[in-house]
């Protein structure tokens, strides 16, 4: 009887936490809206200023930045290009590097395990919701800067700085081939903060170690002594997504750039399980 009775146990830890339930947990975080809040910012700061700004390039090899008030799709690019360096590195290690710790300098951690909550599927929950924050912020920043630059510069064709145009929806096809790409180059990110963050109690620590771990890779990135080693550093093809908005689509740095991040991105969230699953967090 008594072991018929203590069956129910595991079903309750199957379904406890479920996904809905932690995605309405994250919704509801000040850090949540504050980073779309910025990310919907963005495009109109970046208005403001060539507004206030002269354009008066004479260059004759023009960059994103110069033809970014061209088209709605060329501030899209633009966009994309001033955030992939810091602004979605940061958005992605703090989704990512932030529920664990949290829970933890809550107090709340050792009662989501004893809810009954299984560890594994703590873990699976808080990194999935991450991953569908992290890529919501990907998708919102191009579709809401498309929107904001549409209406202010026109629907026309993005021009690339070689003079070549993507017409629509061809851009917007591309575009979505960026957005892909940045998901997979930034897992690298998001799994070493969330290692971090099944490592410490401070959130903090999590998301600003998985920070500090991509400007020491883009700073080892400039030593051309290091030669080929380069290559395997987290953030070397960080811009590979600019070969998706050529007239024909070069694919090798993007595969490099997303075979490393996706390989680092297994073994950072293989020892974040393997680490959990034999903390100790009643201390």
């Amino acid at each position: 009887m008594s072991t018929t009775a203590e069956r129910p146990a595991p079903a309750r830890a199957r379904r406890a936490l479920p996904l809905s339930a932690e995605i309405r947990r994250q919704l509801s975080r000040r850090r949540t809206v504050v980073v779309f809040a910025v990310l919907a910012a963005l495009p109109l700061v970046l208005l403001a200023a060539f507004w206030l700004g002269s354009s008066d390039a004479t260059s004759a090899q023009r960059g994103f930045v110069d033809l970014a008030q061209d088209s709605g799709a060329n501030l899209v690019v633009f966009a994309l290009f001033a955030a992939t360096g810091f602004l979605l590195v940061v958005v992605v290690a703090l989704f990512a590097g932030d529920p664990v710790p949290s829970e933890a300098s809550w107090s709340s951690l050792r009662y989501l395990l004893t809810a009954p909550v299984r560890r594994e599927r703590l873990l699976r929950q808080k990194l999935v919701a991450a991953g569908l924050f992290s890529l919501a912020a990907l998708v919102f920043l191009p579709v809401w800067t498309l929107l904001v630059g549409g209406l202010a510069y026109g629907w026309g064709p993005y021009v690339g700085p070689t003079g070549d145009q993507l017409a629509y929806p061809l851009v917007v096809a591309r575009l979505g081939v960026v957005v892909v790409y940045l998901a997979l180059s930034l897992s690298v990110v998001g799994a070493f903060a969330f290692l971090l963050g099944t490592l410490t109690d401070a959130p903090l620590a999590a998301v600003g170690g998985a920070v500090v771990l991509w400007i020491v890779c883009a700073i080892l990135d400039q030593i051309t002594a290091l030669g080929g080693l380069r290559q395997a550093l987290p953030g070397h093809f960080a811009f590979a997504w600019a070969d998706a908005l050529a007239p024909t689509v070069d694919w090798s740095g993007m595969a490099q750039g997303a075979l490393w991040s996706v390989g680092y991105s297994v073994v950072c969230v293989g020892v974040a399980t393997w680490r959990f699953l034999r903390k100790d967090v009643t201390s």
